[in-house]
């Protein structure tokens, strides 16, 4: 899902969230929008009157697009398993500015799975944000925390949120560095 410059009229009303802010707004059907960033699951549009916001991906369709499942995973719910699951739903989860995940910009610092009995597992997420009181890091978390819930095996999810040590470009992956230019 590369970034896209491709311009749309709602096809009907949608929730948005607003950049930076992370404050909940509508689209009305008929606006017009341009959409800056389309990874993930999630889309990053542009209004007519500037206003960047993201609308999700199960609206997809007020845009004339088609909700989409973007990962691959393993069936099994052994604790390695989920783990591996959930570093790969992680990488569906995008800062709604920029193009890169946000395992790959380096904000997930922990992840551990312990086994809960009957054949499901506790998921423990320690993340952090480009910057301390990001509008967006609410709606990132729960991002997080809701791909990581519909994973097998899973039964619960605690997504934390922690500025110590605080992220740096460097801790972003060489990937990650070279696609935006960095490096």
């Amino acid at each position: 899902m590369a970034t896209e410059r491709e311009s749309f009229i709602l096809t009907r009303d949608v929730n948005v969230v607003t950049i930076p802010e992370g404050a909940p707004g509508i689209l009305s059907k008929g606006e017009h929008v341009t959409i800056h960033q389309a990874l993930g699951n999630n889309y990053t549009v542009v209004t007519d009157a500037g206003h960047m916001v993201r609308i999700a991906g199960a609206d997809a369709d007020a845009l004339g697009k088609d909700s989409h499942q973007l990962h691959t995973l393993v069936s099994d719910t052994s604790p390695e398993a989920v783990e591996k699951n959930c570093w790969e739903v992680m990488k569906t989860v995008y800062d709604p500015e920029i193009p890169v995940n946000i395992v790959d910009l380096g904000l997930v610092y922990y992840c551990h799975v312990k086994p809960a009995g009957e054949g499901k597992n506790d998921v423990h997420i320690m993340m952090t944000l480009t910057a301390p009181g990001c509008g967006m890091g609410p709606i990132i978390q729960g991002d997080v925390e809701n791909c990581i819930r519909t994973l097998p095996g899973v039964a619960n999810v605690n997504v934390e949120v922690v500025l110590d040590p605080p992220w740096s470009r460097e801790m972003m992956s060489e990937a990650a560095q070279l696609q935006l230019g960095l490096y």
